[in-house]
């Protein structure tokens, strides 16, 4: 099948589709009665260029040493050399009859076999090339696992020489890759990694040095450098082998996350099965050192073998991975002690080493099996964000009735796990408020459980709490956000001074009273400290609100490599306490603090990109309050010390909004907004340095008055200075363009529904609503007005319209020959909700389309390119869905659909482009643009992707496919093409989605003069 992972690939397949979709519509045509036309002239263009193709391909196998390639190529080359034979007999056959059957059949077969053997050769030369890096790779891995012989300072640079070169080389090759490939995201982890291996060789080089120099001197901390050199040669193995595992990679699914269940497993299994070699030499080695690399990757592929054990989709998996891998730890303690007793060739030793050999090759298969199970299941879970998670529990309440596996109920009651864990970290109001939403949120949930157990899923009572649900769940979502930026502004307000006390603790020099005791303290001090940081920017990526794949991912990984250098920063401060004369410790000691500072650097940074910024200056603004009021009591107390560290506490509150609002000056393009922040900044650095130099004095005596006025007057100063950043900052964030004609009403209360077994009233007659919103509104429960009797009828006198005809009325005109024009249809988008057909469980391109449909339809395609382009392509694909599934259409209709999609999103990223261009803030201008150039390309690889599955239509019998989804298939083949084709449209969605969302949320940052002409206008909500 057609794969497109690379720019190359995608190049040459493009104009072949094109052409095979040309004969597919010829051959349409003659089904029904037409005369083929001549076809001589193009079939043999094709013949010269499948005769270059196969003299290329078979010259390439000649000059090969990749034995797997001369395996692979020739059956391609002789399908695309057969399916040319085929194209030539057609064309034979079709000049001598235009009408013949087995002409236009041989014509359908050469097609399909051009373009599957085209993409087989191209891809089976592709692999070739993939092994070369992975060669390359490898070759590093094994310059690594001799780190542990590397004893003196003349091995190590023997070792460097040797490294460096090979590493060098595969990092040139991984980024000439990285610029080849299609996939974005592919790209992406591919840069990610070999960025984290260029970051670690230093640490490498001063890991091994700091071990070699400790050794060669025999002072104490041989156990802690030996613990880093293994934590740095643990790391970048693992980076090298997510660079292998993402170089194989060939397709992608948009909505796939690092944190995907699938994906970690795949991960782990790929760790798994590169540390196999290893552990089996260690095992196999007596002499082998017990604590070395061999034995740390024997561990890792246990913990691995967790991994995937706890995210099984068969539980009875993961309970025969979790008793092997029990069995296997008890043997290798048993193998450890003999090795460390001398004892590793006796016949109890060799017996366990053959025996945990045998367990662990049981113990991949097994694993390989649970990933495999488990990535066909198809099973998905809720989202990794709270975002996600409330988009699909809203999906459920919107279609309740629709049977999504439970996947909208769990998504909700997940929400409600993380709010609770977001409520462990707050006191007061705040918690209190979170822990009663997720009670009203759980029995609304177990409410509509209820209901949809008794068959009453449509039912007004169903409906009813199914907004009330959601509801409560937007409410829930918008505390936990609340929360979590008074969590960042509390937790991330200084982020270095427990490394820079540790850090001086661990030089302080021999003699020193409690010299030891004060280290640990403060390594402990800055565990905890570093921990809770790494663990607020976790919750925060789950919980905090925030969408965007990358950033999530970003903060994800950035907490996770602080969590991981936590205990190796401790070690090497050690180090130094224990050898403070010993340079190379003190070097290694700096190398991690700057990669410690760098990572959290980074962490705070995406933290600030996440959470909206005016939000956060408010979250410091109330904490400088409560920082004042603490600081006045301690005034009254005569408190010295609380005055330091409360005056201290405003202060860097401060620092951390001028940090934030300089941020959000340099991120913008608008000089007014820049001009005016810039003004604010200024203004509040310069009452920073009054207000802390009067804290100072005031410290010093605080009876003083004089003292305690001059703080007060400054920190007054600076209080209204940050109310003035926040202003500045703030109008820009709350401005919306362009502005809506007027507000729409809050939605209704819910929070005393009653929901009890009669039907609810019939709604108001047209009319009387009308009426109704003009009357005065009146409180639940009371006593409505009397009715007013109706007017007394006037005395009906005949004889009045005698007497005085005059008076009488007139008569009315008599109807005419032709009727009153129509009245011009109002401008609306009905047809949009009129024609979109209603998805099934089995059906996931309708699916995927109507999920698009649900974003846009929430706003009004009048004066909104994008929308309207968006709302088009949702119908297209449809539609597609329709002629995939063979409901109606033709061959010709599909590859036309399959055109006029790629088309849409053309136009799609033509526009989101040219807004993109006009935004003034550069952050959603990239991601605005990252998102939408993937567009294109995913157009282009279904316009392919159609055009294969047009080949197939028809051309084999019919077999049911085994999940039911989409179309009965043909073949395996035909099977192939339609989880291609699925998968593919569901990509382009997404990204339409994402691109949408995008452009909705930079129009309100627009430049004035642009002439920006878009307008988002949301359609009026079901309350209102």
């Amino acid at each position: 099948m057609p794969v497109f992972h690379t720019k190359t690939i995608e190049s040459i397949l493009e104009p072949v589709a094109q052409q095979v979709s040309k004969l597919v519509i010829l051959h349409e045509e003659a089904e029904d009665g037409n005369a083929m036309p001549d076809l001589s002239r193009p079939v043999q263009a094709v013949k010269l260029a499948v005769d270059n193709l196969i003299k290329v391909g078979y010259e390439t196998i000649h000059n090969s040493e990749d034995q797997i390639l001369k395996q692979e190529m020739p059956p391609a080359l002789n399908r695309v050399e057969e399916a040319s034979v085929f194209l030539i007999q057609a064309s034979d056959m079709l000049r001598t009859d235009p009408y013949s059957a087995a002409a236009r059949k041989k014509l359908i077969d050469g097609s399909r076999g051009i373009l599957q053997g085209t993409s087989a050769l191209l891809l089976a030369f592709d692999e070739s090339e993939v092994r070369k890096i992975i060669r390359i790779c490898k070759n590093v891995l094994e310059y690594l696992a001799i780190t542990e012989v590397v004893e003196s300072l003349e091995d190590l640079v023997t070792f460097v020489k040797n490294l460096s070169p090979v590493l060098t080389r595969m990092a040139k090759e991984v980024d000439t890759r990285e610029r080849e490939l299609t996939h974005q995201v592919h790209r992406e982890w591919l840069q990610r990694a070999i960025e984290q291996v260029k970051q670690l060789t230093p640490a490498l080089i001063s890991g091994i040095k700091i071990f070699v120099t400790t050794k060669s001197q025999g002072g104490p901390g041989l156990e802690e450098a030996q613990s880093n050199r293994d934590y740095v040669t643990q790391k970048m193995s693992n980076e090298i082998h997510e660079i292998i595992r993402v170089l194989q990679l060939t397709t992608y699914d948009e909505e796939e996350w690092d944190a995907d269940d699938i994906t970690v497993m795949k991960k782990a299994q790929n760790v798994i099965d590169g540390k196999m070699k290893q552990a089996q030499d260690w095992l196999v080695d007596t002499q082998a050192v017990v604590g070395g690399a061999g034995e740390h990757a024997l561990r890792q592929i246990l913990e691995d073998s967790l991994c995937i054990a706890n995210r099984c989709v068969n539980p009875e998996d993961g309970e025969n991975i979790t008793k092997t891998v029990s069995n296997i730890e008890s043997m290798i303690n048993a193998l450890c002690e003999l090795r460390q007793q001398g004892k590793g060739n006796t016949p109890q030793a060799l017996s366990l080493s053959r025996g945990i050999v045998q367990m662990l090759r049981e113990l991949q298969d097994k694993c390989q099996k649970a990933v495999t199970a488990s990535e066909r299941s198809g099973l998905k879970k809720p989202a990794h964000t709270v975002g996600g998670k409330l988009e699909q529990a809203q999906r459920w309440l919107a279609n309740s009735a629709m049977d999504d596996k439970g996947l909208g109920q769990q998504a909700a009651r997940m929400m409600i796990s993380d709010a609770l864990k977001v409520a462990e970290g707050l006191q007061g109001p705040k918690r209190a408020e979170i822990l009663q939403l997720c009670n009203e949120v759980e029995n609304l949930t177990d409410q509509l459980n209820d209901l949809a157990r008794k068959g009453m899923t449509n039912s007004p009572q169903a409906r009813a709490v199914a907004a009330a649900l959601s509801q409560k769940l937007n409410q829930l979502k918008s505390k936990m956000q609340d929360a979590l930026v008074t969590q960042v502004a509390d937790d991330f307000m200084d982020i270095s001074t427990p490394l820079k006390m540790m850090s001086d603790a661990a030089m302080t020099p021999f003699g020193t009273p409690r010299r030891e005791e004060n280290f640990e303290e403060k390594a402990r001090n800055f565990s905890n400290h570093a921990s809770k940081l790494a663990a607020t920017g976790r919750s925060l990526a789950k919980s905090g609100g925030c969408n965007d794949r990358r950033t999530v991912e970003g903060i994800q990984t950035c907490a996770q490599q602080v969590d991981d250098l936590i205990p190796h920063m401790v070690k090497a401060a050690r180090i130094v306490l224990m050898n403070p004369a010993n340079q190379a410790s003190v070097e290694h000691f700096d190398l991690l603090k700057g990669q410690w500072t760098e990572n959290m650097e980074k962490l705070r940074g995406l933290i600030d990109e996440a959470i909206d910024t005016a939000a956060f200056i408010r979250a410091n603004e109330e904490g400088i309050l409560q920082d004042t009021d603490r600081t006045e009591q301690a005034v009254m107390n005569l408190d010295a010390p609380g005055i330091v560290n409360n005056t201290s506490s405003i202060a860097r509150r401060a620092h951390r909004i001028l940090q934030v609002a300089k941020s959000e000056a340099d991120n913008s393009e608008d000089p007014q907004f820049v001009e005016r922040v810039n003004d604010t900044i200024n203004d509040l650095r310069n009452t920073i340095a009054p207000m802390v130099q009067n804290a100072k004095i005031l410290a010093q005596n605080p009876r003083d008055p004089q003292a305690v006025g001059g703080w007060r007057g400054a920190n007054q100063q600076l209080i209204n200075a940050v109310g003035r950043v926040r202003q500045a900052v703030g109008d820009r964030a709350n401005h919306q363009y362009p502005p809506h004609g007027s507000d729409f009403p809050a939605p209704p209360d819910f929070s005393h529904l009653n929901i009890s077994d009669f039907p609810p009233p019939p709604p108001p007659l047209p009319g009387i609503y009308d009426r109704a919103e003009q009357m005065p509104h009146r409180q639940l429960g009371s006593v409505p007005p009397p009715v007013p009797p109706p007017p007394a009828p006037e005395s009906y006198n005949p004889s009045a319209y005698r007497d005085h005809g005059e008076n009488a009325p007139p008569r009315p005109p008599l109807p005419r020959d032709t009727a009153p024009p129509r009245p011009p249809p109002p401008e609306t988008d009905d047809e949009f909700e009129m024609t979109f057909p209603a998805p099934q469980a089995n059906q996931p391109i309708m699916m995927a389309a109507h999920a698009l449909h649900m974003d846009v339809k929430q706003w009004s395609s009048r004066d909104n390119e994008i929308i309207a382009a968006a709302k088009k392509m949702a119908l297209l694909m449809a539609r597609l869905s329709q002629l995939v599934r063979g409901e109606g259409g033709t061959k010709k209709d599909l590859i036309d659909c399959a055109k006029a999609i790629a088309e849409q999103s053309e136009e799609v990223t033509r526009i989101a482009k040219g807004l993109a261009m006009d935004c003034t803030d550069k952050r959603m201008r990239t991601n605005l643009l990252q998102v939408c150039e993937r567009i294109p390309t995913i157009g282009t690889q279904l316009k392919i992707l159609s055009t294969v599955k047009a080949t197939m239509l028809g051309a084999q019998e019919p077999i049911a496919c085994p999940d039911g989804s989409e179309i009965v298939c043909g073949s395996e083949e035909d099977m192939e093409a339609t989880e291609m084709l699925v998968g593919n449209a569901q990509n382009l969605m997404q990204s339409v989605r994402e691109t949408v969302q995008c452009a909705e949320a930079a129009s309100i940052k627009i430049r004035v003069d642009s002439g920006y002409s878009i307008r988002w206008t949301r359609k009026r909500p079901w309350y209102t």
